[in-house]
């Protein structure tokens, strides 16, 4: 039998991986600007952890979960989303003890769905939760930072900003039975997939992708006409606060996210530019999750973006700049007996700047190595040959133009060090 990658769990290609960098390295240094710190938990944690934080009647937990008991017969999962993971490890670990928390994470999360572009079986995220804030002023600086992102990234235009609020655990008991009450009635009109959520988890039929569903949630209650007056006052302010930083945004009274944990704030950046597969970034409170887990009340609000939908966005969009797809700058030819001189030079210009420099260890003729270094799509190739090594010198080859010069060894730096600074 050939073996394979499971399906829906795909290899990451060297030509490939350069973009991830660049959007994980975008997003870690803007997340540092914040004064965020990174937490790294495991990807395996108890099954109890996720049916207690997510919710039993979830999609996730009844149909998406990898779950398995290991050889002492305890249950154990593969995490299908990340705050529920940090959540136990900043309890585990003390962290949310009179404490104020702004942690980030990055990694792989797995749901046994069925594959298509940009939803996979294995798939990546960058998570981000705060601890210990109550006020709608940090799910401000969530979305001010998102908004920034996306800035960066070139993306401002292909992404739109939904937000909603889901009041109290009160508030939405009060709405379900409403809407339970109001759908009931009409049960035969709903679509198969509604007729099994209206007892288990009837809010999620709020964002149904049937089109007479939709057209029947037309004239269902609304959760506005259910939310107390204090998550009234918070969710106002936000729209104020996002008012003020020039952070567009449409009020979206149908998202609800499908998480059991969910309070007051809920948000989505959403794209048309990927088909289906629409939200790219997606967060809100989860203020009764702590104490739900074990600990003490705490105020938490996050967000989690996924890598995969992004690098296809960025590439979608043409936003990847060309630096990403070229590793190697310098290609250094080594010809003839010269394999000692040539790693010592390639040591010495790897010291001397920040440069990505690749030595030639395969050998052969010249022309072969001048057309992997073609290939490698270096801009210069620094060529060392015996009679070089001689005379002290090395020859540089500009590979776009042909041009090339002997230069002294002395000054080699200098001189590469010169060429990129005249390029940026």
């Amino acid at each position: 039998m050939k073996l394979q990658s499971i399906r829906g769990m795909n290899d990451l290609l060297p030509t490939e991986s350069p973009s991830w960098q660049y959007l994980e390295k975008t997003v870690s240094g803007l997340l540092a600007r914040y004064g965020y710190s990174e937490i790294r938990f495991p990807i395996v944690e108890s099954t109890e952890l996720f049916k207690r934080s997510i919710g039993e009647v979830t999609d996730i937990v009844e149909k998406e979960m990898y779950s398995f008991d290991d050889r002492n017969g305890d249950p154990l999962t593969l995490r299908p989303e990340g705050t529920a993971g940090c959540v136990r490890a900043a309890l585990q670990n003390g962290l949310l003890h009179n404490q104020l928390q702004r942690l980030w994470y990055a990694g792989p999360m797995f749901r046994h769905e069925r594959p298509q572009k940009g939803r996979l079986r294995q798939f990546h995220q960058i998570g981000v939760e705060t601890f210990g804030m109550d006020g709608p002023q940090i799910d401000a600086e969530l979305l001010v930072f998102t908004a920034r992102l996306w800035a960066e990234l070139g993306l401002s235009e292909a992404v739109t900003l939904q937000i909603n609020s889901l009041g109290s655990a009160a508030d939405r008991a009060r709405y379900r039975a409403a809407l339970i009450d109001y759908l009931a009635a009409r049960r035969d009109q709903l679509d198969e997939d509604s007729q099994r959520r209206l007892a288990s988890n009837p809010l999620r039929i709020l964002d149904s992708k049937s089109d007479a569903t939709q057209a029947l949630l037309a004239g269902a209650p609304t959760l506005g006409d259910f939310i107390d007056q204090p998550s009234r006052d918070h969710f106002a302010q936000l729209c104020a606060l996002l008012d003020a930083a020039g952070v567009a945004y449409q009020v979206n009274p149908r998202l609800v996210r499908g998480l059991d944990y969910y309070s007051k704030t809920v948000f989505e950046w959403v794209t048309d530019a990927l088909g289906a597969q629409g939200t790219v970034c997606a967060g809100g409170r989860y203020d009764g999750l702590v104490e739900q887990l074990g600990g003490k009340p705490c105020p938490a609000v996050g967000l989690a973006m996924g890598v995969e939908r992004l690098v296809l966005l960025l590439d979608e969009l043409g936003q990847l700049p060309d630096s990403v797809a070229q590793q190697v700058d310098i290609y250094l030819a080594a010809v003839g007996d010269v394999a000692l001189p040539a790693q010592q030079l390639a040591e010495q210009l790897r010291s001397a700047g920040s440069w990505r420099l690749q030595l030639d260890c395969a050998g052969g003729s010249f022309k072969s190595q001048l057309k992997r270094a073609d290939r490698s799509g270096a801009e210069l190739a620094v060529i060392l040959g015996e009679d070089e090594v001689a005379a002290g010198s090395a020859v540089v080859k500009y590979l776009r133009n042909g041009e090339q010069a002997s230069v002294e060894q002395s000054e080699l730096a200098g001189v590469l060090t010169a060429h990129f600074a005249a390029k940026n």
